[in-house]
């Protein structure tokens, strides 16, 4: 399968510039705008509010220790299944090398959807931000996915997932295409997210990103009023 992209030179000038810079601290992610002494927290920084409680009593649940040690993991499978993606959508003809088994196995459960639905690529960690909104972040994938121009995002997890336990992933998402409309003026109202299920058929999921616009805005408020921006 080789799939077709825009050149960097095309995604420049689409977007005006050509990455973000990112500056971590212990309270949160923000992302420096292109050519302005100015910076916006990361899409994920502002989502986590609506995780945060359910991740506390969780950490209490299962102690600290092992709680920093399932996030590790989870993170670290994580990131490798979204490397593996990346280098295959890419066209790396090794884009194998390098990862464990499990990652591969996890890799071969989404190449299908990926081969059958996936066409013209926009572009893979585009770094985008949002004027309206306030926020940056880097979005996966921007592509036609089933002849609709989507974006797209890779998730693994352990289990199958039910849609009311993702809502955060279509918050996030909608943010994404809105980012993506104020920097291109091109609109995208497609949104899917692929998850890798260990030991189980993958999922995808396809929302509107208009019926998730209002709690994106509704949640931007609730930070703000934390006085975290």
């Amino acid at each position: 399968m080789m799939f077709n992209h825009l050149s960097n030179k095309d995604i420049i000038d689409i977007l005006g510039y050509d990455d973000l810079e990112t500056v971590t601290t212990s309270e949160c992610r923000k992302y420096k705008l292109p050519g302005i002494d100015k910076s916006y927290p990361s899409v994920t920084t502002v989502l986590s509010i609506l995780s945060a409680d359910h991740i506390e009593a969780w950490k209490k649940k299962v102690g600290e220790e092992e709680a920093a040690k399932i996030s590790y993991r989870a993170s670290s499978r994580g990131t490798a299944v979204h490397s593996i993606i990346e280098k295959y959508v890419e066209n790396d003809p090794d884009y194998k090398s390098g990862f464990m088994p499990n990652v591969i196995e996890s890799f071969q459960s989404v190449k299908s959807i990926l081969d059958s639905r996936v066409g013209r690529i926009f572009g893979q960690e585009l770094a985008l931000y949002s004027d309206h909104l306030g926020l940056a972040g880097r979005v996966d994938c921007v592509a036609e996915f089933d002849g609709v121009l989507s974006i797209i995002d890779y998730k693994t997890s352990r289990k199958i997932k039910k849609k009311s336990w993702i809502e955060n992933y279509f918050i996030q998402e909608t943010a994404y295409a809105i980012m993506f409309e104020e920097r291109t003026g091109i609109p995208i109202n497609n949104l899917v997210t692929i998850i890798a299920v260990d030991n189980e058929d993958s999922q995808v999921f396809i929302e509107k990103r208009d019926n998730w616009t209002k709690k994106l805005i509704d949640t931007i408020e609730q930070y703000k009023q934390g006085k975290k921006i």
